[in-house]
């Protein structure tokens, strides 16, 4: 009877333990990597705000009101508050009146924030901003590693920010103390879990043994920096982004699709299982890659009437969205020929409309007559940097992994105007 009292009240449930003890069966909301603060494209609200950078803010106010509404007993956030190391002051004002609304409805909840790669300066001597949130009460781990126990809750919670794990000095990730529920927060990156295409993935994390995770025996591991929502192993999650706050959008979505994610949200966390059940949140508008159009063999004028149909089926309208068209195949004669007055009218009603025209392959005859492939940009670059000879203490593949993605990010910021 006590205990359904407990139930009605909003009070955690007891679970019997061996030897009849009994904790609390606790529940734990996971967010990470909101990017307040995050700008993109040039469209601005009515007070002047950067429209991406509203929708961001939406999204977070979203994700404030599902939490109060799912009353969990401690709200972890894995990193990455912020965009900027110094974030405007209309972003730190927005942060903390969610975190006191946090507060205010659950005062009972530890909230742990740790400090991303984005939220770290480089100088330990610039100081935090996020040591603004501890006059709210939250818990913030911003330096060096830090074991919070709340005894109460059954719950100790080891807050690794992402500058103790890029430091000389290695945590030890294991267990400790008497809760039976041991949590691991961390920001960085899982080897062997980021996409192959490293546009869509976030630069500057810590790299992370996904075995030592594994081998820690952790009730749950709650992980911030890959802004895609996934599970890396049993009770080892990544809780995503809030919103696409990546530079690369389409690839995130390419890597939503290729491992079934439905969009951004935050997750909700049963520590005795290891249970993680994704919480979406509605996004202020949609990011869409539309379906790839092939301009083999058509006329301009059939380019144009493939664009505009393919802006017609997008459902609910294009309008005020944020698209991009993937056309291959296009000779730059027929490029030049297309519609721009038509094009220039689809950005004006999208709030991003990115039409990518793709030219054919060129073949040019190599050695005595034999068809050959013309290298590109970034193929001439990977075979140089492959023939560099090295110090001894430079990973020639890790080079190679670098120089490549540098180029394919100046390749994309080329393309993308």
């Amino acid at each position: 009877m006590a205990d359904k009292v407990r139930e009605e009240a909003g009070a955690p449930h007891l679970t019997p333990r061996p030897g009849g003890l009994r904790i609390p069966r606790v529940k734990l909301a996971h967010l990470a990597d909101l990017h307040l603060g995050f700008r993109q494209f040039h469209r601005q609200t009515s007070t002047g705000l950067n429209q991406r950078e509203a929708d961001v803010a939406h999204a977070f106010r979203r994700a404030v009101d599902q939490v109060i509404a799912a009353r969990p007993d401690a709200i972890l956030v894995a990193g990455d508050l912020f965009h900027s190391v110094r974030p405007t002051n209309h972003s730190i004002l927005f942060a903390f009146q969610q975190f006191h609304r946090l507060r205010e409805a659950l005062p009972d909840a530890p909230l742990v924030l740790i400090a991303g790669n984005h939220d770290t300066p480089r100088s330990t001597e610039t100081g935090s901003i996020l040591g603004l949130f501890e006059s709210l009460g939250a818990e913030v781990v911003a330096d060096e590693a830090r074991r919070l126990a709340f005894p109460k809750l059954g719950l100790s919670v080891l807050a690794v920010p992402h500058n103790a794990l890029i430091s000389p000095e290695r945590v030890a990730l294991r267990p400790e103390g008497a809760e039976p529920y041991q949590v691991l927060m961390l920001h960085g990156e899982v080897e062997g879990v980021f996409p192959s295409d490293r546009s869509a993935a976030e630069y500057g994390g810590a790299l992370l043994d996904q075995a030592e995770l594994a081998r820690g025996g952790w009730s749950y591991v709650a992980l911030g920096h890959y802004h895609v929502q996934r599970e890396v192993a049993p009770r080892i999650w990544y809780a995503g982004a809030l919103e696409y706050v990546s530079p690369n959008p389409w690839g995130e979505l390419a890597d939503e699709r290729e491992h079934r994610v439905a969009g951004k949200g935050w997750l909700l966390v049963d520590p005795e299982t290891g249970t993680a059940t994704p919480q979406p949140i509605p996004l202020a508008r949609r990011v869409v890659d539309l379906p790839v159009l092939d301009a083999s063999g058509k006329t301009a004028q059939e380019v144009d009437a493939a664009l505009a149909a393919a802006l017609a089926a997008v459902p609910g309208g294009h309008a005020n969205q944020v698209l991009r068209q993937v056309v291959r195949n296009i000779p730059r004669h027929a490029g030049r020929e297309l519609n721009h007055a038509a094009i220039r009218g689809y950005k004006a009603e999208a709030l991003h409309y990115q039409l990518d025209l793709r030219r054919p392959e060129s073949h040019r005859e190599v050695g005595v007559g034999a068809p050959g492939r013309r290298q590109t940009l970034p193929e001439i670059v990977a075979e140089y940097l492959g023939r560099r000879v090295l110090p001894a203490e430079v990973d020639p593949a890790a080079f190679l992994r670098t120089g490549t993605e540098v180029m394919a990010q100046v390749e994309r910021e080329w393309a993308e105007g």
